[in-house]
């Protein structure tokens, strides 16, 4: 599900209409409107999209905001530092269709030190473009290691190189030294990469 189609799953909701509105035309309303999302349109998953209720409104919410960019960037990480897991997860996603170019990279940095693997999974969708190409394969890694699905990791297919095949090697070989094994995905992706 993209998210134009995540905002119109949410495209009836009447308090939601009303929130972005408000923050629209008063741009301090958001942080309440953002602590109050789940309570107003409830935490259920948006079908087999990865997102919640409460995530795509979030998201609205902050796609409603008109302010200038440095005022942008505080709001957001205001709403980043100040709030928990899910609303972090809501800023994540927002991060594109927000005009942020890539000055939010801190925040995709502190979600991938996390060990949640929600925060990590959310810090690698499209925005992740601006990692640069280091801190990108760390970060697939990490999901390998965390056990997250690489399905989340966007881009993928391109950004994927000879370095990210060496260290993705040296990790199985690791593991199974170990005894333990290697998540499928993993192996699909080295053996594209064809280092083995």
């Amino acid at each position: 599900m993209m998210i134009n189609d995540v905002r119109a799953a949410l495209a009836d909701d009447a308090w939601l209409a009303t929130a972005a509105a408000e923050v629209a035309s008063r741009p301090a309303a958001i942080a309440r409107a953002f602590a109050v999302a789940a309570r107003q349109v409830g935490r259920d998953p948006l079908g087999d999209s990865g997102w919640t209720r409460d995530e795509a409104a979030r998201v609205v919410l902050l796609e409603s905001l008109r302010l200038p960019r440095s005022d942008l960037l505080a709001q957001v990480r205001q709403l980043y530092h100040n709030g928990d897991a899910a609303e972090r997860r809501a800023v994540l996603r927002a991060l594109p269709g927000l005009d942020v170019a890539g000055e939010c990279v801190d925040l995709l940095a502190d979600a991938l030190r996390t060990n949640d693997t929600r925060l990590v999974a959310a810090a690698l969708g499209p925005y992740a473009r601006h990692l640069d190409a280091a801190a990108w394969r760390q970060a697939v890694l990490k999901c390998v290691f965390m056990g997250i699905p690489l399905s989340v990791v966007d881009g993928l297919a391109d950004r994927a190189d000879d370095e990210l095949a060496v260290m993705l090697d040296g990790l199985a070989r690791e593991r199974w030294a170990a005894h333990r094994s290697m998540p499928e995905d993993a192996l699909a992706l080295l053996d594209r990469l064809s280092v083995r």
